[in-house]
């Protein structure tokens, strides 16, 4: 039988009701501690013998148990960051050991929920009630133990489909700066994707843009075979963090069902800047723009959860976004993503404003497992298709100016002459889904549009 965390803490407190009554008080003293200071997000307790990732309570002044997480210690000082508010919390308050690692429930109930990092629910429809438990921190999967990712999903947009095909197990960054479609096209995957089960984090969005994607982005349709892990900027930097986690660990839970999971995250820098606010805190030393060491091994972890599971398995599909700062693709949290993950899709600032939608910079974007999951024929069209717009591109200025002349070099003149198509071909409105299948033939049909094919 499991004990909860409430169960824990009225152990607690009967143990301490009977202390007397025990032979050895030493074995007690170390069920609960005291607080003894708060500096900034940290709380400093003594007394209490409990490991890092460990669970406790923080009881106030008028009875209200603080749920916070242990993240160092330092002798006899045990380090805490509390998931919520530390708001009524003193000197002297007792904290109480709560077990083991946090543990998540998932189960099929939670589709179609919106739920915060400690799991409650923030639709207003009732409890989410789930039988089952995983690991908050989640369980190391041996890489011989993956299957090979040899399968296309089908996420709706033709751009992607055709031009960066998407695995299923894959990982893949969405980089974008602000007001350049993001959270639109995050939207039309989740609403058009061919995966079982979408699993959406929202981490560190503005309150307001959580309620818009939800009921602008998501479709009915879509938001029944969703989970959506939404935790505002307003919260702290560890409820930030086991936002990203929960959402993790949920699409782990319907991968071990043999379910198909697409997994958005928005976003890795987000995630990246809750896990440095953390880091700093309990003294750890910065070094890549403020970024301590250890956040670049959280991201590393958080993105290998994603993947393939074993022969009996499904898979996790996931897009993680990544904000680069004045659309700087240089960006420690960017540099590190691309190294880490599968793929990355561009979103430009300068397509963007142009009025074209998605706003994907074809030269910069790239998937890397697309050789692995399509037909020769596709990966030759795709090839053959960015090496033309891309030759567009790289001559736009000079054909604005009128320094274009036809008949000098073929490949510029398909270039020009496909250009039109390309463009209607790369514009996708939000309410239009293309599969895949449609995806291939649209970018077989634009390709022979030219004499020159």
């Amino acid at each position: 039988m499991q004990l909860t965390a409430e169960d824990n803490v009225r152990l607690v407190d009967a143990l301490h009701r009977y202390r007397g009554r025990f032979a050895s008080a030493e074995r007690i003293s170390h069920v609960s501690g005291i607080l003894t200071r708060i500096v900034g997000f940290v709380m400093e307790a003594r007394g209490i013998r409990v490991s890092v990732g460990q669970r406790c309570f923080v009881e106030s002044a008028n009875g209200r148990l603080v749920p916070a997480e242990v993240i160092g210690f330092d002798g006899g000082r045990s380090f805490l960051m509390v998931e919520g508010h530390a708001d009524g919390l003193a000197a002297g308050a007792r904290v109480i050991p709560a077990g083991s690692a946090t543990e998540v429930p998932v189960g099929k109930a939670l589709l179609g929920r919106v739920i915060d990092g400690a799991g409650r629910p923030l639709d207003g429809k009732g409890p989410v009630r789930c039988t089952e438990h995983m690991p908050l921190f989640g369980r190391p999967t041996n890489p011989m133990a993956r299957t090979i990712i040899d399968q296309p999903l089908d996420v709706g947009v033709r751009s992607i489909n055709a031009l960066f095909t998407v695995g299923e197990g894959a990982r893949l960054g969405l980089f974008a700066g602000s007001g350049v479609g993001k959270s639109v096209l995050l939207g039309m995957m989740a609403r058009y994707t061919a995966a079982d089960i979408v699993v959406v984090g929202l981490i560190g969005e503005r309150g307001r843009e959580i309620k818009e994607f939800i009921e602008r982005n998501l479709a009915p349709e879509a938001l029944a075979k969703a989970v959506i892990v939404a935790v505002p900027a307003d919260q702290s930097a560890l409820a930030r963090v086991h936002g990203a986690l929960r959402a993790s660990t949920i699409a782990e839970y319907f991968r071990d069902q043999g379910c198909n999971v697409l997994l958005l995250m928005d976003s890795l820098t987000r995630f990246a800047i809750a896990s440095r606010e953390i880091a700093l805190a309990v003294g750890e030393v910065p070094s890549s723009r403020g970024y301590p060491p250890s956040v670049f091994g959280r991201l590393a972890s958080l993105v290998e959860r994603a993947g393939t599971g074993g022969p009996l398995n499904g898979s996790i599909t996931a897009f993680y976004t990544v904000l680069v700062e004045g659309d700087d693709l240089n960006d420690p949290v960017a540099d590190a993503a691309r190294a880490i993950c599968d793929g990355h899709i561009v979103l430009s600032r300068r397509i963007a404003e142009r009025g074209h939608f998605p706003a994907i910079d074809v030269a910069a974007s790239v998937s890397r497992v697309m050789f692995s999951v399509v037909a020769p024929a596709q990966f030759a069209a795709a090839r053959d298709f960015r090496e033309l717009h891309t030759r567009y591109e790289e001559s736009r200025d000079m054909i604005a100016i009128g320094g274009y002349r036809p008949g000098h070099d073929a490949v510029l003149d398909r270039a020009v002459a496909l250009h039109p198509a390309f463009e209607r071909f790369l514009q996708q409105e939000m309410t239009q889904r293309v599969v895949f299948a449609r995806s291939i033939e649209d970018l077989s049909q634009t390709l022979g549009k030219s004499g020159g094919g």
